[in-house]
């Protein structure tokens, strides 16, 4: 090689990225391959692409099934510890092996892998840190009219608790660049995909969706074991959401519901009174005054929340400068490493 080419090999190795694809999986022998199948080993912008299986503690031949099928990198969780868990776990292990890019997706074959690209490109143009695939869901013919509803019902709570306008907020077809996907701290156990869009709000963190495909229905889903435990799911869901990362509002609001009868009944016993008629209405006094005792106390609930919040944010602020300094000196690590090898295949070629 000659020596003259040493930037142009750089540029070659250097300026084009690492993507790495994430497969959270619990017991997914029977759709893995099929998923994998699928999977690009090229898309434009990126010089290197690798697979990354996350096995969230599967009792079935997931793992083998990964391994057979040309997975880059398994990482296995001890026993079953959640969506959010693997999802996490995943994002990790992909920022220790040097990704610029992270695509999610499932492990049920439910996204187009062809989207991918599409999936990348906001990022590559700079344009947006994190993309959210946006289904077609209301023309998705095995989601039930009660889960499309809960669909867009967790878009419009994200929307208003973060700020952002993702249209299919509840998609794990996603793609994250790393300074993003290092400011990611997922809390709820049972699903990720609603609170890293709240967290990318709250952060300013460049945000945008594209449209994507679905594939047939393989399984059925492993979040929606039954529409009423799927309702309940998220309705706890969307409550955790406002109390996380909207105390004061969200307590405030309760505070103000419960006070409002309160304060009708303290007028119309202030009314009555007035009227002579005092010592008839004690009892909606004496409710009037509970009411707004708890109201009362639901306020200061709020307040301390929120002093927690801050706090949460502090700390959350410490943990995101630690892992920049922890992958920044790896990156320095790999760049070096890089450099030295080019430099000796440089002086190689000239000899």
């Amino acid at each position: 090689m000659e020596y003259g080419s040493l930037s142009a090999l750089r540029k070659e190795e250097g300026g084009l990225s690492k993507l790495i694809i994430q497969i959270p999986c619990l017991n997914e022998e029977g759709t893995l391959a099929v998923t994998l199948a699928d999977l690009p080993r090229q898309v434009a912008g990126f010089s290197t692409v690798e697979w990354l299986v996350i096995d969230d503690g599967s009792t079935d031949r997931t793992v083998e099934v990964a391994r057979e099928n040309g997975v880059d990198h398994v990482v296995s969780l001890p026993h079953n510890q959640g969506l959010a868990k693997a999802f996490m776990t995943g994002i990790e292990t992909a920022l220790k092996l040097g990704a610029d890019v992270i695509v999610n997706t499932d492990a049920d074959n439910q996204y187009d892998a062809s989207c991918i690209p599409d999936l990348v490109r906001p990022i590559l143009e700079k344009k947006a840190q994190i993309v959210i695939g946006a289904r077609p869901i209301s023309e998705i013919e095995h989601f039930s009219p009660v889960k499309k509803f809960l669909q867009k019902l967790g878009s419009f709570v994200v929307k208003l608790a973060s700020g952002t306008t993702v249209p299919d907020a509840p998609s794990g077809f996603r793609a994250i660049h790393r300074d993003a996907a290092i400011q990611l701290n997922v809390f709820n156990r049972y699903t990720y995909t609603l609170e890293t869009i709240i967290q990318a709000g709250r952060r300013n963190i460049p945000i945008t969706s594209v449209p994507i495909r679905v594939n047939g229905d393989l399984r059925p889903s492993r979040l929606v074991k039954s529409i009423p435990s799927y309702v309940r799911r998220s309705l706890i869901t969307v409550v955790r959401i406002f109390v996380v990362y909207s105390p004061l509002r969200f307590f405030s609001t309760c505070a103000a519901i419960v006070a409002a009868p309160g304060v009708i009944g303290v007028i119309r016993f202030l009314v009555h009174y007035l009227m002579g008629e005092g010592s008839g209405n004690i009892q909606s006094l004496v409710l009037s005054s509970a009411l707004l005792a708890i109201a009362g106390i639901l306020a200061m609930s709020g307040i301390i929340s929120e002093l927690i919040a801050v706090n949460r944010q502090l700390l959350e602020e410490i943990r995101i400068r630690q892992l920049q300094q922890e992958y920044g000196a790896r990156a320095r690590v790999r760049s070096f490493a890089m450099e030295s090898k080019i430099k000796k295949e440089s002086v190689g070629g000239t000899i």
